[in-house]
């Protein structure tokens, strides 16, 4: 999948136009976050990163089919560009981060119903035809890393359609509203952030024995428990900001 504010030049890998092509992995690949306030985020993933992030939903339009679509994401800052996690050497403030910043800078993307291409950020500073591990051997072979990096992507894949999936469910069930996140500033000042989906706990309480009993065995109520554990970091994400921009002051007036 391509998230255009992370994959700002997606280019099709080519065994040709690319033979040359290497990749620098010393070079620390999470600055590309930089200025990115979310990202989407899998399924698989929730457990781990509900301990770090807020996982918030944003609608995603409408499937082929009318069907309402919506993103799982990892929350990085509270305002637009903002990231609080990357830190000015690169380094990321976080035990866990999102698979597809892992694998940046490569992703897949669609070609049809069954085929996919490897793509890749072509404004990645860590590409190079002289210094790096290659991508295809002397044969025009893939290499080990890029068998490596393209099995990575593609499980990436698979589970970013099984959590299309999950969330499309979860529409249907009607247990994702609009909600707003409300906080108080130490100086008094009221701070608001809006425009996302979470759970409906009083829909979940409404639901049916036979569509409690679906959730557990789908594994959506495991989903739907880390999103609410995740929920707690919102306000821990902001007491970041905070923190951060105390520091700032501290420094600029030192």
């Amino acid at each position: 999948m391509i998230t255009p504010d992370l994959h700002k030049k997606p280019v099709g890998l080519d065994r040709e136009k690319h033979k040359n092509l290497k990749l620098r992995r010393e070079l620390s690949n999470l600055r590309a976050a930089a200025g990115l306030n979310a990202l989407f985020l899998t399924g698989a993933e929730f457990g781990d990163a509900c301990k770090e992030y807020p996982i918030l939903f944003l609608n995603a339009g409408q499937d082929e089919q009318g069907k309402t679509q919506v993103a799982p994401v990892a929350v990085f800052g509270v305002t637009q560009g903002e990231n609080l996690f990357l830190q000015p050497d690169g380094r990321w403030d976080a035990y866990y981060v999102p698979a597809m910043l892992r694998a940046y800078p490569f992703t897949m993307a669609r070609l049809d119903a069954d085929r996919f291409v490897v793509v890749f950020d072509e404004s990645y500073d860590g590409l190079s035809e002289t210094e790096g591990q290659a991508f295809f051997d002397e044969q025009g072979e893939p290499t080990e890393m890029l068998k490596e990096l393209r099995q990575f992507i593609e499980n990436i894949e698979v589970e970013i359609e099984r959590t299309r999936r999950a969330g499309q469910r979860l529409m249907e069930l009607k247990l994702l509203q609009p909600k707003r996140f409300d906080a108080t500033l130490p100086d008094g000042s009221p701070f608001a952030v809006d425009g996302f989906l979470a759970l409906d706990e009083e829909r979940l309480a409404q639901l049916s024995d036979a569509e409690m009993l679906e959730l557990s065995r789908s594994g959506l109520l495991a989903l739907l428990h880390a999103h609410q554990i995740s929920m707690s970091n919102m306000r821990r994400l902001l007491d970041r900001r905070l923190a951060q921009q105390a520091a700032a002051i501290g420094i600029r007036q030192f």
